[in-house]
C-alpha cells in the first residue's frame, strides 16, 4: 500500500529492548484539506534509518504494510491493534520556507521593455 502526504513529524529512534528497535513518523493527510487526517506509521529494525532524510514539512510518499494483531487481557477480553509497518519512503519535494510560494509566478518574456524582437520568425 502507499499514500502521499506531508511530514508532520518524526520521532527519534526508540530502543524497546536491547535486539528491537522502531521509529515513528506522523503524516498528515489531506484526502479533504478542510479536515486533514494525521496517519502515524512506524519503521522497524534496520527501517529506522529510512527517516534519516526527512523532516517535518516534506511531501513524501510512504510504502507501507498494514499489520493487525489481537491481544487478550487478564479478564479474558481481547482487543485489536493495527500497525502501519513502511518500507519504503520517497521524498517529492522539500519543506517550502515560510510565505514562500510552491511555485514561481508565471513570467511573460514576449513583452520585456526596452530590448527590440530581433528574431527573424
Amino acid at each position: 500500500m502507499e499514500i502521499k502526504g506531508k511530514v508532520h513529524e518524526v520521532s527519534p529512534i526508540q530502543n524497546v529492548t536491547e535486539t528491537f528497535k522502531k521509529r515513528e513518523l506522523i503524516v498528515e493527510y489531506a484526502e479533504n484539506p478542510q479536515y486533514p487526517e494525521y496517519i502515524k506509521f512506524e519503521a522497524l529494525q534496520d527501517k529506522v534509518n529510512l527517516f534519516d532524510t526527512v523532516k517535518a514539512g516534506d511531501q513524501v510518499e510512504v510504502f507501507f504494510n498494514l499489520r493487525g494483531r489481537p491481544w487478550t487481557d487478564r479478564n479474558g477480553k481481547t482487543a485489536y491493534f493495527n500497525t502501519l509497518v513502511v518500507w519504503r519512503i520517497n521524498v517529492l519535494s522539500g519543506a517550502q520556507p515560510a510565505g514562500q510560494p510552491e511555485y514561481a509566478p508565471p513570467v511573460d518574456i514576449s513583452s520585456t521593455p526596452g530590448e527590440d524582437d530581433d528574431l527573424p520568425f
